[in-house]
């Protein structure tokens, strides 16, 4: 069985493709498809391990109670 799947570009791109239609542009995109999922698998990272980098990476994003970032950018700027 083989799905169809659809991809959009914006004008420019569209384009651009449109300049060169000795390329197989669907074959373009199956590689890349393909490229992508082998540097994945080779990968081998644990989902779960994502999943916690993911939310270490949210608490960090967190604001910090009592500390202001601007107040901080002043500090050093003045300190120069």
């Amino acid at each position: 069985m083989v799905d169809v799947i659809s991809a959009r570009v914006d004008e420019e791109t569209r384009r651009r493709m449109k300049r060169q239609p000795h390329i197989n542009w669907s074959e373009v995109i199956r590689e890349a498809i393909a490229d992508r999922l082998r540097r994945e698998e080779r990968r081998k990272v644990d989902p779960a391990d994502l999943k916690e980098a993911a939310e270490i990476t949210d608490a960090l994003r967190a604001p910090s109670p009592g500390w202001d970032s601007t107040e901080e950018i002043r500090r050093w700027r003045d300190r120069r």
